[in-house]
């Protein structure tokens, strides 16, 4: 029983970082909330959370950012 066990062990790899562009991905799905179940459940089994905040932080500011200039926009050519 303990073979088995061993060899579970052994071929068990601990997650990857994402890369960048499914960073993106999960932070664009949640945005527009349609994030499905098993992609969330992968974004918050890996072990630093940091990656997916500073991505957040960043769309957050570059939306936040188009919105005033999408306004800024209309406003001057009233």
């Amino acid at each position: 029983m303990s073979d088995t066990t061993d060899n579970n062990n052994r071929h068990q790899q601990p997650p990857r970082t994402p890369g960048v562009l499914r960073i993106m991905q999960s932070i664009l799905a949640g945005a527009f909330g349609v994030q499905s179940d098993k992609r969330r459940r992968e974004d918050f089994s890996h072990h630093s959370p940091w990656p997916y905040i500073i991505a957040g932080i960043l769309f957050t500011t570059g939306f936040v950012g188009a919105l005033i200039l999408v306004v800024q926009v209309v406003l001057s050519g009233q």
